[in-house]
């Protein structure tokens, strides 16, 4: 049957070949059958080239569905079962088109072949087709005279006639890459054909025929039948091959017209297999190498083209970068006294379409300037510009955070790219920051946060307030007291305040407020082009007195606010939602407009703003929340006059904090934020949020995320563990110390450190003479990252150290902790010298921090406890906020679930 179709076909082939030029490839009096149209990738491209090529195809065919149509900005295309069924109903093609699956493949090429006499040419689009399938597929092509290109191709283009066959060629828009011209195009790659398409653009060259060979072990459509074709084709003066590794198919191509040759794939020589779909392997004759040397003998040239060693002849040149094509081409072509095919429409340097420096003050010389990007990219950016804030892909979040880290050398976790050693340095409201904005903020940001949170800290006369109090005198641990309290600032607390924040971002986004870094706070902008009245929340006739307990904080801190400038000057009185909307805007709007943060994100702000003032509310036994004051201290006072730092402090010892104290305390909470992506209540803020659903954001509760934190806390938690304040408690009962910041305590610390060495070793020693192996190790000491060196340092301790160094503060038990791992050699216990690890020193800040109320009776040991538990839960609902926030941007509905392969039964 072969040798009756041979003579059939054209040119000096072996075998049958029926196309004689390029101008046959594809044409407007092509008609098409598209198998399998209703599948994943050809129900999205197959309509952009129905509308492109003037509606070329007459039918598809998909199993099961015939009946069913293809819609298409060209009309819509009619499905059938089958390939007879579509013949059966009247259609006539000459054009096949195949996206079955591999194992498919074979019998949709038969099935086109078979019952369809007309039929000329098949364009296969799957890949990675069995060798055996390719081998058949191969022979009834040859048998019926028929010619196949492919597979794993993105199929063929005549920009000349405007027409598209059995691929994505151009992209959903082909004519603003394919521009007429005289340059053909041969490539492996699909996408590449594209590419280098709008390179030739850009450099004044336009093109004929395009066609994406495919790379699969079997080229049906190869370089030697596009070689002839091009010498027949009156259009093309030269062309342009892309070539990857694998196959013979370049050498054996005769060129009688000039070419750039681009071969990539060099380091697949390195390979012992073959990989993607370039199929040469290693040690072959048709790797990258070998085809650069094919082509340099067709060219008679004897080395690579760049643009620093331009080498090439008539004949064409070669490449290894496609950005080297046009330059290369026009070098060529200038050697054959032809010139471009229109003036060039720009150039390959570097040209941004997206600019984002954070907010940096950059010189001039580092800003690179934005420019407009090419069609259609230009139109789907200037959409993308009209959206604020971020959008980020949905993924598995189990044991991943795009909040958190932990690096493993230095066991220094951070947040949101913070490390907690330089969160340690700064003050609570900019942690707060930190979790919310993604960043510490600025000045005028923790002059918003502090009144915010302050106005939710007095819960007299709220439920909160009874349910906390009721869980305390339960007997129940700090975390399950804040957790009752949590559970009743439920989403229909902050609805008015949420919708109202929607409302001013939306408002003022279309109004024009600037995206550049603080343009929240632009004293300039009109805020006449906002209009108000249409959002009755905002105002009301008569004065609300959380309203304006908010705003005389906000202005007695100092801080400024566009959006509240606004609110003010409507009509009416602001109402409470109001206000918290407008500095949650002020907040969010820099990193919603740097695209930093989502809208969901923003939106979530007066609910985390209220959540954690209840929290730390909550931390305070209700005796200290009266009527217009807390702890003491008046309401006026609380949000006008006192940090947030010295809030917390109030709410956790029932006074204001000395200034060392102050330092101390907000060093702890930077130091406790997050303890990385695996911490047991991180896990449990996560799990919340996903058990809720992240992928419908309006059935998530946040309330519900900060208990599942609290349910995940617990005394092992505070301050790291409540074994190492205990253990100093044991060290210093008797020392008579009066005050463990004063530089002369008077307590001989070796002294001290020896002895508990030497207890430590007689209780060693006993455990061993006993034959016991369960030896509890001194709390606080040692690491296992940071040991096996003849001095350990655990990096955090020591920067711990210099900070209060610097500061000119003593702090007697962190200056025992170093005497201890000292005397713990000198006594021989130890084969080197300890570090003191991060936990040691939260015990000692925290022990600092309480001694005196400890010593004079105030408290006792398990108020001590509490203490150091509780102080813990107020950095860490920040990191928990954080995570929580992530994954309700990030995470997928119940993606914190342990795979069943992994989970397995203890007996």
């Amino acid at each position: 049957m072969l040798n009756n179709w041979q003579n059939k076909g054209v040119g000096d082939f072996k075998y049958h070949v029926g196309i004689s030029s390029l101008t046959q490839v594809a044409s407007r009096d092509d008609r098409v059958c598209v198998l399998n149209i209703l599948g994943g990738e050809s129900s999205e491209v197959t309509p952009v080239s129905h509308a492109y090529s003037g509606g070329n195809v007459v039918c598809g065919t998909a199993p099961g569905k015939g009946g069913a149509v293809l819609e298409t900005p060209a009309g819509n295309i009619p499905v059938y079962n089958n390939v007879r069924d579509a013949l059966a109903a009247g259609h006539r093609f000459n054009c096949g088109v195949v996206y079955l699956p591999p194992s498919a493949a074979r019998d949709g090429v038969a099935e086109l072949i078979r019952v369809n006499p007309d039929l000329r040419k098949i364009f296969i689009i799957t890949e990675k087709i069995a060798v055996h399938d390719a081998r058949e597929i191969r022979a009834m092509g040859q048998q019926r005279g028929i010619d196949i290109f492919g597979a794993n191709g993105l199929g063929v283009a005549d920009t000349w006639n405007q027409v598209r066959i059995g691929g994505a060629l151009g992209g959903d828009r082909p004519g603003d890459s394919l521009r007429p011209g005289s340059i053909a195009i041969f490539s492996n790659s699909g996408g590449f054909s594209t590419t280098i398409a709008q390179y030739l653009r850009m450099a004044g060259w336009g093109t004929t025929t395009v066609i994406s060979s495919g790379k699969d072990v079997y080229i049906h459509y190869a370089a030697p039948e596009f070689a002839f074709a091009l010498a027949n084709d009156a259009r093309s003066k030269a062309a342009v091959l892309y070539c990857e590794p694998g196959g013979y198919y370049e050498y054996d191509a005769t060129f009688t017209k000039p070419v750039v040759a681009c071969v990539v794939g060099r380091w697949k020589s390195k390979l012992t297999r073959a990989v993607g779909h370039a199929g040469a392997m290693a040690g072959g004759d048709d790797d990258a190498q070998a085809k650069e040397r094919w082509f340099m003998e067709k060219f008679g040239v004897d080395d690579l083209f760049t643009p620093e060693r331009p080498v090439f002849s008539a004949k064409g040149a070669v490449v290894t970068n496609i950005a080297h094509i046009p330059a290369a081409l026009t070098a060529v072509m200038r050697a054959n006294a032809t010139l471009p095919d229109f003036a060039p429409e720009g150039s390959l340097a570097l040209k941004p379409w997206f600019g984002s420096d954070e907010g940096l003050d950059l010189p001039e010389s580092l800003r690179i300037p934005v420019v407009e990007a090419l069609a259609p990219y230009n139109g789907q950016i200037a959409l993308l510009n009209t959206q604020i804030g971020s959008v980020v892909p949905r993924q598995a979040m189990k044991d991943a955070s795009g909040a958190s880290q932990m690096d493993a050398k230095t066991q220094v976790s951070s947040l949101h790219g913070t490390s907690m050693l330089h969160a340690a340095t700064l003050p609570l409201e900019s942690n707060v920051a930190l979790a919310l904005v993604r960043d510490a903020g600025g000045e005028n940001d923790r002059k918003l946060i502090a009144p915010a949170i302050a106005a939710y800290v007095n819960l007299h006369g709220k439920p909160e307030l009874a349910a906390a109090q009721a869980s305390r005198e339960a007997g129940n641990a700090p975390n399950a007291v804040l957790a009752a309290a949590a559970a009743i600032v439920g989403p229909r607390r902050q609805q008015a305040a949420r919708e109202a924040l929607r409302f001013m971002i939306e408002r003022f986004h279309s109004a024009g407020l600037g995206n550049e870094f603080g343009a929240s706070l632009s004293e300039s902008f009109d805020i006449g082009l906002i209009d108000g009245a249409s959002h009755p929340g905002l105002t009301s006739a008569e004065p609300d007195a959380q309203a304006e307990r908010l705003l005389a904080g906000v202005k007695a801190h100092g801080a400024r606010s566009v959006f509240l400038r606004w609110l003010q000057s409507l009509h009416g009185h602001p109402t409470e939602a109001a206000v918290l909307a407008a500095i949650s805007a002020t907040l969010a709007w820099g990193p919603l407009s740097r695209k930093r943060i989502s809208r969901l994100t923003a939106e979530s702000f007066p609910w985390w703003l209220q959540l954690f003032g209840t929290l730390i509310g909550a931390s305070a036994d209700a005796a200290r929340h009266q009527s217009g004051s807390f702890c003491g201290i008046a309401d006026e006072q609380l949000l006008s006059r006192l940090s947030l730092g010295e809030i917390a402090f109030a709410a956790l010892l029932g006074s204001l904090p000395k200034e060392d104290d102050l330092f101390a305390f907000q060093t702890l909470v930077g130091l406790l934020l997050t303890n990385g992506p695996g911490a047991i209540s991180a896990q449990g803020a996560k799990g919340a949020v996903s058990s809720d659903g992240p992928e419908q954001p309006e059935r998530v509760q946040l309330n519900k995320a900060m208990i599942g934190f609290l349910t995940h806390t617990g005394y092992a938690h505070g301050g790291n563990g409540y074994e190492g304040i205990a253990y100093l408690c044991e060290q210093f009962r008797d020392s008579g110390l009066e005050d463990p910041g004063a530089s002369e305590h008077g307590i001989d610390l070796d002294a001290l450190a020896a002895r508990a060495v030497e207890r430590y070793a007689q209780y060693k020693t006993q455990k061993k003479t006993a034959g016991s192996l369960d030896i509890a190790k001194l709390p606080g000491v040692n690491h296992p990252v940071f040991k096996d060196k003849p001095v350990n340092h655990d990096p955090r301790e020591v920067f711990i150290a210099r900070l209060f160094e610097e500061r000119g503060e003593t702090n007697v038990f962190h200056q025992f902790y170093r005497a201890l791992v000292q005397q713990l050699f000198d006594a021989g216990v130890s084969r080197n010298i300890y570090c003191v690890n991060i936990d040691a020193v939260i015990a000692a800040l925290l022990l600092k921090m309480l001694w005196k109320p400890l010593a004079a009776g105030q408290i006792g040991e398990r108020e001590l406890e509490t203490a150091a538990f509780t102080i813990f839960l107020y950095p860490r609902m920040l990191g928990c906020a954080a995570e929580a926030d992530d994954h309700l941007n990030r995470g997928r509905n119940m993606d914190t679930r342990t795979a069943a392969s992994a989970c397995r039964f203890v007996a």
